[in-house]
């Protein structure tokens, strides 16, 4: 147990003391959405505010260098925390060097700390439970909850001297520093794999070379050997000779999952894990290692959903999140909402890496009355290009150590940030001292 003061009081009262600002973004009035450009720095709006992180990529606005001179003052600074201001209002994050000159959006509230506090500390202390249920609680609008900068500025903290918040701070980066670090390297690893299958089963780099009579690039001769020298017309076009256009469904089997009897306490809780649409969507992962609920074996034996094993199948996910999947890094079970493609010619990384290609045709294929839905006649209308099952086999064999690498990464991001997220209120709150913090991340 820590010894140290904590001073408890809001934040406004600490902004009023020390410095500092809460700022909401510009309005309608002042930013047009007609404004927004495909160039130019990132627009934070509540889509790309994360739990403690920001989400960026091809959908996010971007402003120009003439709306950020005309409306300066929403400019971010290393330091500041944005606050998702109405939809998801628990959500928050901190900018970071890399972050600083972003531009904040309508949707968005910028508190600025005071430079006497460690602004990193503030942010920590912004995603504990406590917080964002306050935050929820706290609230305004009937139809969807909505934050102020009034409601900010009523939120009570616990502060310790400054000391005590760089310490914290610190512990607390490293840890996500080291998860960041192994996500980036599980994102390595797939980039590479599907590099290779890009070059040999897309772009056909081997059999072009072979056909200008050239030994192809990175490929020995035993593999080389294995495409073929030229190439035949399709439907899909131009295809190695020999190789032939068909479905999925030709090179995968199709499996459907189950759900025990949600009345039955003793189908719940267990051993097995239990993928849902959801666990697929929000997988941060190429692999799902863990599962939000679990079944036990009795409930697995007494229902429709079955084991499936581990780097064996890829799920994808039917319904509301149509087009989401993932490869299984542990045997686990699914239920109803997903659907299992298992290899035929035992090559399911080369299936997955097929099925990144393909995700997207498949849900434009999709139907539904309400939202579009992935069905069994989607798959067994696909047309994709087949290569010979000995090149599958060749790949696999090269790609498959990677993927284990990415389960072997996912597992170590799953455990520290569990780790991460049992210390950061024991930490924020004083309940633990860093020496002791220190021993436990030995441990680990």
């Amino acid at each position: 147990m820590s010894s140290e003061l904590y001073e408890e009081l809001t934040l406004g009262e600490l902004l009023s003391r020390e410095g500092g600002t809460i700022k909401t973004g510009p309005f309608g009035t002042a930013l047009k959405a007609s404004e927004y450009t495909t160039t130019g720095v990132p627009l934070i709006s509540v889509r790309e505010i994360g739990h403690g992180t920001f989400h960026i990529d091809a959908k996010t606005p971007r402003v120009s260098e003439a709306t950020i001179a005309r409306l300066s003052e929403y400019v971010l600074d290393e330091g500041d925390i944005v606050f998702a201001r109405k939809g998801g209002i628990e959500r928050c994050a901190l900018i970071r060097k890399r972050q600083k000159g972003w531009f904040l959006g309508s949707d968005g509230i910028r508190l600025r700390p005071p430079k006497s506090c460690d602004a990193r500390f503030l942010a920590y202390s912004l995603q504990t439970d406590a917080v964002k249920n306050w935050l929820v609680q706290n609230s305004t609008g009937s139809t969807m909850a909505s934050l102020n900068q009034a409601t900010i500025g009523r939120l009570p903290i616990l502060l310790p001297e400054i000391g005590r918040q760089k310490a914290v701070a610190d512990t607390l980066e490293a840890l996500d520093d080291r998860i960041a670090l192994l996500r980036e390297t599980n994102a390595t690893l797939e980039a590479i794999a599907q590099a290779l299958f890009k070059s040999w089963f897309v772009d056909f780099d081997p059999v072009r070379a072979r056909s200008e009579g050239r030994e192809p690039d990175g490929v020995d001769p035993d593999t080389a050997a294995l495409f073929p020298d030229g190439f035949e017309e399709s439907e899909l076009g131009r295809i190695p000779r020999g190789w032939r256009v068909g479905s999925i469904l030709e090179i995968a089997s199709l499996l459907s999952g189950g759900t025990p009897k949600t009345d039955r306490p003793e189908y719940w809780g267990g051993e097995t894990s239990w993928a849902s649409a959801k666990d697929v969507s929000q997988s941060t992962s190429t692999v799902l290692v863990r599962t939000e609920r679990t079944i036990t074996r009795k409930g697995l034996h007494e229902s429709s959903t079955r084991l499936i094993p581990a780097l064996a199948t890829v799920v994808v996910a039917r319904g509301a999140t149509t087009g989401r999947m993932v490869l299984l890094g542990n045997e686990m079970a699914m239920n109803q909402t997903c659907y299992a493609l298992t290899s035929k010619n035992a090559t399911p990384i080369a299936l997955f890496c097929q099925m990144r290609r393909e995700i997207a045709m498949l849900v434009n294929a999709a139907h539904g009355s309400v939202f579009d839905t992935i069905t069994t006649s989607t798959f067994s209308r696909s047309k994709i290009v087949l290569p010979l099952p000995s090149l599958l086999s060749r790949f696999e064999k090269v790609a498959r150590p990677l993927f284990e690498g990415i389960v072997l990464g996912t597992e170590a991001v799953d455990t520290l940030g569990s780790l991460r997220d049992t210390l950061l209120p024991r930490l924020i709150s004083g309940q633990l001292c860093i020496s002791e913090v220190a021993e436990i991340l030995e441990t680990v």
